[in-house]
């Protein structure tokens, strides 16, 4: 799937945004801006309107983080699902079947866990050979 310029620019955008707001500094200046506008608030009495100003704007960055956050997380998810499914390749022992499990149906997914599930307590019960 080909993505055209106007989403690769969108896209590193939104990674740049999520690399720049994950950092301490960020926050730091975040909470100096919130001690700030409390501080002019009180001095001028706490006007209605700049509550609703802050407000308004204070939900409409919300909104785009989330959306900023959940952009970030999908590609370092299919990044990681890249790797995870490469090195299972890269295994003579690792069952092939696994690779892209994450797009199977529910029903697979859950057999496979219990398999799983199953097969790591069978390793942890004692031998009864001895």
């Amino acid at each position: 799937m080909e993505h055209s310029p106007t989403q690769k620019r969108i896209s590193r955008f939104l990674h740049w945004v999520g690399e720049i707001t994950s950092r301490a500094g960020a926050a730091a200046l975040v909470a100096f801006i919130m001690l700030l506008f409390i501080i002019v608030l009180s001095i001028e009495g706490f006007p209605g309107n700049w509550e609703v100003n802050f407000a308004t704007v204070s939900s409409s960055i919300t909104l785009v983080m989330l959306f900023v956050i959940q952009h970030t997380q999908s590609r370092q998810q299919i990044a990681l699902q890249l790797k995870l499914d490469e090195l299972i390749r890269s295994s003579p022992h690792a069952d092939d079947l696994l690779v892209k499990i994450e797009k199977s149906e529910d029903d697979e997914l859950i057999n496979r866990e219990h398999d799983s599930v199953a097969h790591h307590e069978s390793l942890r019960e004692p031998s009864t050979e001895d």
